[in-house]
This record gives C-alpha cells, structure tokens and sequence, in this order.
C-alpha cells in the first residue's frame, strides 16, 4: 500500500503571527466599540422616550381651533406642571383625545362672556392679544358661570370654531384631565419660538 505522507505544515515567520494577531485585536476592538455605541444608543432613547413621555410631551397639532397662536401641522412641546394661570396653553385629555386650549379662568372663578364676544373673569375684561376675532361661538352655558372647583375654563384662540369649555359637551375640565403647559414650537422651524 502507497500511503501518503502529509507534507509538514509550514510555519509562519514571526511578522505573519504579529499581523494576524493584530488583525484579531482590532476585530475584538471594533467588536467591542460597536457594542459599547448599540448600548449608548439604546440608553439615550429609553432616556428621551422617558423625558418626553414623563417630562416634556412632543405634540402635533390637528385642527384650528388655536389660530393664529399655532396652526394645523405644528409640532410643539409641553411641559408638564401643576399649575395653570390664566393665558396658559394647555394640553388635555377629552375623550382619548388630547386638545390644546387656552386657560381663561380657574376653580372659583366667575366667567363671563357678551354677546360680542368679550370675556370677563371676575367682573375683569380680559386682555387677549392672542384672540383676532372675537366671537361668542358654540355655547349653551348661562352666563355669568362659576368655575367648580378642581377645574379649568379653557377656550381656544379661534372663537368662531372651537369646541371648548364654553359647550357643556366639554365644560370646564378637571385639573388630572390636563397633560401640561405648551411652552415652545419645535416645527416649523421657521416658526421655532417660545409660546405664551
């Protein structure tokens, strides 16, 4: 029987073992570097996801009901708070629907509102900048009507259109119903500005 003989296996110089034992330092390196920034990653994500859910909610705006202040499409940010003064933009929970209006009156405050569309808070005219067109809009309140308390009377910027406070559909709502203030516009960011 012709058996063959393996060849003996050749034996790498010294520089062919310090390159390939480089080459598999710099793969667990990179390993190592890729893992680290996948970890880093996550935990920035989970940190902003908790910030925004717990702290600062980001929201788009659907719907008119706060122009001129912010216009449909709006992406805006709210800060959560526990308390709310009058001319606050807020944000809350109605019907599993979270709508953004502006604070007018608080618990035990007394709303009134003209057929021209002027609101008083305790006998006050308030100064609204923010409000273009003032209307009596959608109401079956009798007026003059006292805040309950634990409650807000929000109305939104555009009067003529918004379902707000002024409607007993809404009425003034619990202060556990509001998410938080509205204090900035993120987008557009040709509109990027502070909000009052």
């Amino acid at each position: 029987m012709n058996q063959k003989i393996p060849e003996p296996a050749a034996i790498p110089s010294e520089e062919e073992v310090a390159a390939e034992r480089e080459r598999l330092q710099y793969r667990q390196r990179y390993r190592r570097t890729l893992q680290t920034t996948v970890y880093a990653l996550i935990v920035v994500a989970a940190v902003a996801v908790l910030i925004a859910t717990m702290f600062l909610p980001v929201l788009q705006v659907s719907g008119t009901s706060m122009e001129p202040t912010l216009e449909d499409g709006d992406v805006i940010v709210l800060v959560k708070s526990g308390s709310f003064d009058t001319g606050d933009l807020v944000g809350f929970y109605y019907q599993n629907k979270l709508l953004l209006k502006r604070v007018i009156a608080g618990p035990g405050d007394i709303v009134n509102i003209d057929e021209d569309g002027n609101v008083y808070v305790n006998d006050e005219l308030l100064d609204e900048p923010y409000v273009t067109e003032k209307s009596l809009g959608e109401t079956d309140l009798t007026y003059p009507y006292q805040v309950p308390e634990s409650r807000y009377f929000v109305m939104g910027d555009n009067r003529a259109t918004s379902i707000d406070s002024r409607s007993s559909a809404i009425g003034s709502i619990e202060e556990d119903q509001i998410v938080g203030k509205v204090i900035l516009r993120i987008w557009p960011l040709n509109h990027l500005s502070l909000i009052r």
